[in-house]
């Protein structure tokens, strides 16, 4: 990844564990139907143990977590814009009725595009979902490009 533009200062939301300083900032609670991120008051660091813990399913799957942003990089992103975060704000339906605590917010790239918006519908996002709902799914494709 040394090739690429990376913004140290700008966290995206929804990486891969194994993105570069990558760290766990949330975990995914709820049902299947309605899952929920519950987020964690400090980020912890992806670890080769934490992955192991969640074997035999992926760390996405039950983490929310986030590394520098990768901008042009990333399939969802457009020049200037991230893509998904801005379907997220616009399709899905808000789930929290305030401001969730989050300790990523300052440096997110959702929130620093989109606002409030984004961080409303945060708590339902899953990276690694294998039951998405039908809207869940439209998001993605629509952010895909």
């Amino acid at each position: 990844m040394k090739d690429i533009a990376v913004d140290k200062t700008t966290l995206c939301p929804s990486a891969r564990p194994e993105s570069e300083d990558s760290v766990v900032f949330g975990i995914i609670g709820g049902t299947v139907a309605e899952p929920r991120v519950t987020y964690l008051k400090q980020p912890l660091p992806i670890t080769d143990e934490l992955i192991a813990k969640a074997s035999p399913i992926t760390p996405a799957e039950i983490f929310r977590i986030a590394a520098p942003c990768v901008a042009k990089a990333c399939l969802h992103f457009d020049g200037q814009d991230c893509r998904l975060a801005k379907q997220i704000a616009e399709k899905l339906p808000a789930v929290a009725e305030e401001l969730p605590p989050c300790s990523i917010r300052r440096d997110c790239r959702w929130w620093k595009q989109e606002g409030k918006a984004a961080c409303m519908r945060c708590l339902q996002v899953i990276t690694d979902n294998y039951n998405p709902s039908e809207v869940a799914i439209e998001v993605s494709k629509l952010a895909a490009g």
